[in-house]
């Protein structure tokens, strides 16, 4: 009898201990991944290639910082870059 109950006390224990192991407010939601951004087709990459060498080599690898960039750069991009751009709505 005392077996049956010690082994249920240890049984509740066990239960009732990662209930109060976790933190007072529930943890916040991980960020989604980057999505794969789609960067254009060989010509528009080719098209826009020298203006991110020349105004927005330290936003590589991040696209959004290199759209970000041509954009902010406007008036300096060349009209293929600019027209590439437009075509996306950008």
């Amino acid at each position: 009898m005392f077996r049956k109950v010690s082994l249920l006390v240890a049984v509740l224990i066990a239960c009732a201990v990662p209930a109060f192991a976790q933190p007072p407010f529930p943890p916040l939601p991980l960020p989604f991944p980057p999505l794969p951004m789609p960067q254009g087709t060989p010509e528009e990459r080719a098209a826009c290639a020298p203006d991110v060498q020349k105004y927005c080599e330290t936003a590589l690898p991040d696209t959004m910082r290199v759209l970000a960039c041509l954009q902010s750069n406007r008036p300096r991009i060349s009209p293929a870059c600019n027209r590439v751009l437009v075509s996306h709505g950008q």
